[in-house]
């Protein structure tokens, strides 16, 4: 078959990969000049199947009260009169009950530990570098409270075979030395082996190449316009290339993986997608004392950071790349300063003179997700027209889980993983 996917970047680019490995002719449309240009291009860097517990949990609706109006809070809720936002917001509270906690965590597990799983084969089969890194993802807890609360999240992600194991203070500084300078303050941690760490961005470039090499076709500074529908289904894509000149673009299956965008190229479809944009921060630092540095990814849960160390091969050197927070304020793309230097000062608290903070590089990126931060993959009611959307925080982790996934689909198999896939 003839497929078209919308956007080139992780899930788009792993779908057209491995659609071309079953087969079809495929072609990539995205607005950007270079692929994972948007939200892949400067994100946490974690494929972190541990990470599978929701914004959508018991403890969130009081912490969102707490945080509101606090510009370096986690996540911000900054209000508008914005009736998409209200909605999701209606819908994020009703995921909150331990009941769709309990559920929502097992579908994330199932499709992450899939994911890697794939991630990992593909590196085996093709030899593609991207920064990687195999030590882990050592979780950590600066409060009791914070502990206490992650200990039932990582005893069910362990029954559903995601070894997060709960270790103590020692324990997690021994595995990662550079946090010997707040020992005092950790109340614990969590490790999980098996997870990694990568730049997302130079996956999804390199990823490409292959995708090149083996036919599939890239347009890239061309921007849809529409989605046509006829007779029951998609009958053509609308587009302006870089020139403006108009292109018409037929296929016998589409795949939606635009992020954040997509409701908006839906909705003309009579197809609604419970996603908003939940806007992310990083802060890349060129490491000034690697003494200092951290080896093993992190995640910092009360601040909702994530923490990854690239030693590059193709000139960028030695960084350390921090990112987390969530702002749900539409589709602004402002970088917030006092967002930022909340992450270079949280930092600075855990590893004090580890990176050169004169030299920080801030970025911000629209995270498409949904209430439950169960992603949107498979069918829709337009038998030509597929999602592989709305991953929220873990479009990285989740990107060659879905990416097969959707290829199994569109080519009428069965994927290969148990999960709540649309109907």
């Amino acid at each position: 078959m003839r497929v078209i996917v919308l956007g080139a970047g992780l899930l788009g680019v792993t779908s057209a990969y491995y659609l071309q490995k079953l087969g079809h002719e495929v072609t990539v449309v995205d607005r950007q000049a270079t692929p994972a240009a948007e939200t892949s291009f400067a994100n946490g860097g974690q494929i972190s199947v541990s990470h599978a517990e929701p914004w959508a949990n018991p403890s969130a609706p009081m912490k969102v009260l707490q945080w509101l109006g606090k510009e370096d809070a986690p996540l911000l809720f900054r209000i508008r009169a914005d009736m998409r936002q209200w909605l999701w917001g209606l819908q994020f509270l009703r995921e909150c009950t331990p009941a769709r906690t309990r559920h929502n965590i097992e579908q994330i597990v199932r499709l992450g530990t899939y994911s890697r799983s794939m991630l990992q084969a593909l590196r085996s089969d093709t030899g593609i570098g991207y920064d990687q890194r195999t030590q882990g993802i050592l979780h950590f807890y600066t409060t009791q409270k914070e502990f206490d609360g992650a200990l039932k999240p990582a005893e069910q992600m362990r029954a559903l075979g995601c070894e997060r194991l709960v270790i103590s203070a020692d324990e997690a500084v021994k595995l990662e030395p550079a946090l010997a300078h707040i020992r005092p303050q950790l109340a614990g941690a969590t490790y999980t082996a098996e997870d990694e760490s990568g730049d997302a961005n130079r996956f999804a470039r390199e990823l490409v190449k292959l995708c090149e090499a083996s036919g599939v076709k890239f347009l890239m500074s061309h921007t849809v316009t529409a989605i046509r529908e006829a007779g029951g289904k998609v009958e053509h894509v609308e587009a302006t290339d870089i020139e403006g000149r108009f292109q018409r673009l037929q296929a016998d299956a589409y795949v939606m993986a635009m992020g954040s965008l997509s409701p908006i190229y839906a909705k003309p479809l009579g197809i609604e997608l419970p996603i908003y944009p939940a806007k992310g921060y990083s802060v890349t630092l060129p490491v000034k004392d690697a003494s200092k540095a951290y080896q093993v990814s992190l995640t910092d849960d009360e601040f909702k950071l994530v923490f990854s160390r690239y030693t590059s091969d193709d000139g960028r050197g030695d960084r350390m790349r921090i990112a987390g927070t969530a702002e749900l304020n539409g589709y602004d793309r402002d970088l917030n300063r006092i967002r930022c230097e909340a992450i270079v000062r949280r930092v600075e608290q855990l590893f004090p003179g580890a990176g050169d903070t004169t030299r920080a590089q801030f970025w911000t990126g629209l995270r498409p997700a949904t209430p439950s931060n169960v992603p949107m993959i498979g069918k829709t009611k337009l038998p030509n027209f597929f999602l592989n959307t709305g991953h929220g925080t873990l479009g990285w982790t989740h990107a060659c889980g879905s990416g097969k996934s959707i290829a199994h689909i569109v080519s009428g198999l069965a994927p290969e993983v148990d999960f709540a896939f649309q109907r």
